[in-house]
């Protein structure tokens, strides 16, 4: 990180008050800067190790509105057997889209227990619907067909999913 320095040559020609003033700017100029590039990291997520037929994984836990809007957008690749779950406040008809995601990407619906209700596959950069075939309280969201390749299907369990923070 650059580091900004201020020098004058003769300090003493300014004001006690303009002293302050110039080094309360400083601070917040330092300030505004440090959240400018903190503002473009992408935030730490909970992350949880789950289990589907025995194939271990890792989720990523989108829990809070602002996360569930962003999960995987803006990636460029998903790690094998690394994922993201949703969990929802309610239970209700929920629906996955890919706008600015760039990764091809399955996603299974589950219900309150954790069981698979239907996995929808879903290509990058559309705003395609991919709903949940009733009502789901969670979504599971892996590489285009994960799920499928280890013949996952509806009706398998997702254990671990009880470890999962509750919905904000």
């Amino acid at each position: 990180m650059t580091r900004i320095e201020w020098r004058f040559a003769d300090p003493s020609k300014f004001s006690f008050v303009a002293l302050r003033v110039f080094r309360a700017l400083r601070v917040s100029a330092v300030l505004i800067c440090g959240l400018l590039v903190a503002g473009g990291a992408r935030a730490q997520l909970p992350e949880m190790t789950l289990s589907l037929n025995g194939h271990k994984l890792t989720a990523e836990v989108a829990y809070t509105d602002p996360t569930r809007m962003e999960g995987l957008m803006h990636r460029r690749m998903l790690p094998e057997n690394r994922g993201m779950l949703f969990v929802f406040p309610e239970t209700a008809l929920h629906a996955m889209w890919m706008m600015n995601t760039y990764v091809p990407l399955s996603v299974a619906f589950l219900d309150g227990k954790g069981v698979i209700i239907n996995i929808e596959d879903m290509e990058p950069q559309t705003q395609d619907t991919h709903p949940a075939a009733r009502p789901a309280k969670y979504a599971l969201e892996m590489n285009k067909g994960w799920f499928a390749k280890r013949g996952i299907k509806p009706g398998a369990r997702l254990d671990g999913i009880e470890r999962a923070p509750p919905a904000q």
